[in-house]
Order: C-alpha cells, then sequence, then structure tokens
C-alpha cells in the first residue's frame, strides 16, 4: 500500500513506544521501505534514511519514543487523539510526507529519527557528533511557527557532606541537612550575583530546587544531604561554565566542616544546551515564507540543542492550549489541516533550500 500521512499517522499512534521502541522503529523502517527507500539503524537506534546527492544537506529530525502511559487512537473529523497524536509522531507524519515527496535537485536529505528524546537524549547526542549538515529542522509541536531559539536543560545536584553522631549531643557531628538551609538560599541568589543574565530573546535563565533527600535515623545526626534542582539555561551558558561557576558560589556559603560536590545528576547522559539561529539564516527565511508562521523561541529543551549548525523547531500541534496542557497529557490531539499544512511547509523548505 502507498504511503498516505493520514494512515501512517494512525499507525503510528496505534503503535505504543512508551517503553520500548522496537515495534515503532520496525513500522517506520517498513514505511520506508515499501516507498524504495533503504534506511539505516546507528548504534544508538537511530534510524537515519537519505535521498538525493551533493555538497549542501539538510536534515529532518524528530523522535518516535512517547512518554508514558499510552493512549489509543481516535479520531473526531479533523482532531486526532492518542498518544503521540503532536509529540511527536505528528512531526513525524509530516516529515516522513516530505522526505518522500520533495523535488530535489541539487544536494541531500537525511531523515534522522531518535528513539529516546523523552528519556536520555543520547540518539540525539550522538547525531550531533555524526552530522554535519547546512540545516537541521527538529520536528516539535509548535503550531506551524518557526521556533529559532530555546533555553536548555541541566538536572543537578548538590550533595553536601559533614560527619554523623548521636542526635543525643548534636556538637558530636557536622549536621548536613542544616546545612542546606544556607544552600538553598545560595541557589536563590545565584542568578543575581553570576550567571548568564536575561537573554534578549528568551529571557533569564532559571534555577529550581526539586527534591531533597538527607539522613538515615530519626537519633542520628545526618552526614550527607542531598539538593537536586532544574537548571533552564540561556546563551552564551554551557554545562561546564555553569558547574563550575555555581559550585564556587556555593562554596561561600559553607564552612570548612563541610564538604559540597556539585555536577550533572546523570553525568554520563547528554544535557541540553540553549540555541539561537540567526533568523537571517535562509532556512529560517524559507520555513517563514512556507509555513506562514510566526517566529519565536520553543517553550521547551529540545534534541535541537545538540545540531551544529542553523537549527529550528517546527512542527503541527501546540505543547499546550487555551484548555490546558496538550503534549503529554491525556487529551494530547493534533488537528489534520496542521499535519497537512506542515508536510507541506517543509516540502517546499525542502525544494527551496535543496533546489
Amino acid at each position: 500500500m502507498a504511503f498516505t500521512r493520514e494512515a501512517f499517522h494512525r499507525a503510528a499512534i496505534e503503535t505504543p513506544s512508551h517503553e520500548d521502541v522496537t515495534a515503532m522503529r520496525e513500522l517506520l523502517a517498513e514505511t520506508l521501505e515499501s516507498e524504495g527507500i533503504d534506511p539505516d539503524t546507528d548504534s544508538e537506534g537511530n534510524v537515519l534514511a537519505r535521498r538525493g546527492s551533493g555538497e549542501t544537506e539538510l536534515v529532518l529530525n524528530t523522535h518516535i519514543d512517547t512518554v508514558p502511559p499510552h493512549i489509543p487512537y481516535e479520531r473526531d473529523g479533523d482532531i486526532v487523539r492518542g498518544r503521540g497524536a503532536c509529540d511527536a509522531k505528528g512531526p513525524l507524519a509530516a516529515f516522513l510526507d516530505a522526505f518522500l515527496t520533495a523535488d530535489i535537485a541539487d544536494g541531500r536529505l537525511t531523515l534522522a529519527i531518535t528513539s529516546n528524546e523523552e528519556t536520555t537524549q543520547i540518539g540525539g547526542a550522538h547525531l550531533g557528533e555524526t552530522l554535519s549538515a547546512d540545516g537541521y529542522i527538529v520536528g516539535e509541536p509548535t503550531g506551524l511557527d518557526v521556533c529559532h531559539a530555546a533555553r536548555g536543560q541541566f538536572e543537578g545536584e548538590v550533595t553536601i557532606r559533614g560527619e554523623s553522631g548521636h542526635a543525643s549531643d548534636p556538637t558530636n557531628g557536622t549536621n548536613a541537612i542544616r546545612a542546606a538551609a544556607p544552600i538553598l538560599q545560595a541557589l536563590e541568589s545565584y542568578d543575581q550575583r553570576g550567571g548568564p543574565g536575561a537573554h534578549d530573546l528568551l529571557g533569564p535563565p532559571t534555577l529550581t530546587p526539586s527534591v531533597i533527600e538527607g539522613g538515615e535515623a530519626i537519633n542520628q545526626i545526618p552526614a550527607e544531604c542531598t539538593i537536586r534542582f532544574d537548571r533552564r539555561t540561556v546563551p552564551p551558558e554551557t554545562v561546564e561554565s555553569f558547574f563550575t561557576d555555581l559550585e564556587s558560589h556555593l562554596a561561600e556559603w559553607l564552612s570548612d566542616a563541610y564538604e559540597l560536590d556539585v555536577g550533572l545528576v546523570r553525568p554520563e547522559m547528554p544535557a541540553p544546551e540553549a540555541f539561537e539561529t540567526d533568523p537571517g539564516e535562509s532556512l529560517v527565511e524559507a520555513l517563514l515564507d512556507a509555513s506562514g508562521g510566526g517566529l519565536r523561541p520553543f517553550g521547551a529543551a529540545t534534541e535541537a540543542s545538540y545540531f551544529d549548525g542553523p537549527v529550528v523547531v517546527f512542527g503541527p500541534g501546540v505543547l499546550a492550549d487555551e484548555h490546558g496542557p496538550v503534549a503529554h497529557a491525556d487529551r494530547e490531539y493534533v488537528d489534520g489541516g496542521e499535519l497537512k499544512a506542515a508536510a507541506t511547509a517543509v516540502r517546499e523548505t525542502i525544494e527551496r533550500f535543496l533546489g
């Protein structure tokens, strides 16, 4: 059966990919093969397919994994509901349509689909290391707006170490939980004394303590306390510069009786940094002309931050509407008209970029 955007979108939603993406990866590969495209799967489970040849390369990237729980496909007129309807099987269906149908005159078009964007983002980071293209379009629900910037996200932790002892005499130990109070104050003051400051487009960074753990027994002075936090960053801050500066700042708030460690919660995993693409880039202008959408930042961290080159985030659907959350919510949906419009806009951008 020949590819249709609507049929693939339905099949994708009906294929659960919140715990295991194997079946969804197979659906994508089989669809490409049925259209005469021979896809590859790289060492990190990314599906890659290519058309055309030449020096100029454009990459279409989105992901096949979803958050739990799975929500079945449902259609009501033009409105399609289900898990992944907009995040990100909607953009995937639109990108796949454009990839298969665009008229490529000169250049190479690469479809690069990751399988762990919602969790580790190892696939996206690997693509950033192995692909070198002239432009990237990353599929996420933007309401057909062209998003040329986004804040990054670091998941960090502060570990305070003291010395345990019997709680009957607090002077026999160094209470790590007591030190949490000045550290929390220090986290609140960090962006007033350091950090990158407010960005013209993305606004100020944020630093939000979100988890605190410490102690083993009520009658024991706690020797360790850990505070975990969410950092939403803006250019030019990097992972390395942030954690180096933050550790120096926090150390000023503690006495020499304590030891302090600051770093990523999962240092072995990639951390998406903020990105910004010049609105004057030809890719941005081409997609703006084709889509008729607005130009703005994206509201969440994405795999776009891993790509070295002009990158935009674009796709059908929205993260939230006037009634509340849409993506990741129980009411996740997308308008079929936006799926078609997104496919058309990406196709026209491809043909302008590679024409």
